[in-house]
């Protein structure tokens, strides 16, 4: 998944206002949102999962254990990442987000 660079990693305070413009609703903005993330927060697992799955092995015990330079980097990546939710509203600010009326 691609994270833009622009997003910023702490939490923006927002008027409601601006949220709610879209919808006319803002509970329903606030649902458009934690959905994205959810999708968001999937595919960052995923991804993570499958770029770590490389390191393990079924033989390895918890003495077998040794730390993996590019394993610890790649969990560092993925933690200092946005949270799915500041990305998920920026999204939806910026128009990137397409949602129907049920």
């Amino acid at each position: 998944m691609e994270i833009k660079k622009n997003i910023p990693n702490n939490t923006v305070t927002r008027k409601l206002v601006d949220l709610d413009n879209k919808t006319g609703n803002i509970y329903e903005t606030v649902n458009i949102i934690a959905r994205r993330a959810n999708q968001i927060s999937t595919e960052l697992k995923t991804e993570l999962n499958r770029k770590l799955a490389d390191f393990s092995s079924p033989t390895d015990t918890m003495e077998e254990t040794f730390e993996n330079r590019e394993q610890i980097e790649i969990s560092r990546y993925y933690e200092r990442l946005p949270k799915p939710v500041i990305i998920a509203t920026e999204e939806f600010l910026d128009g990137e987000i397409e949602f129907r009326e049920a």
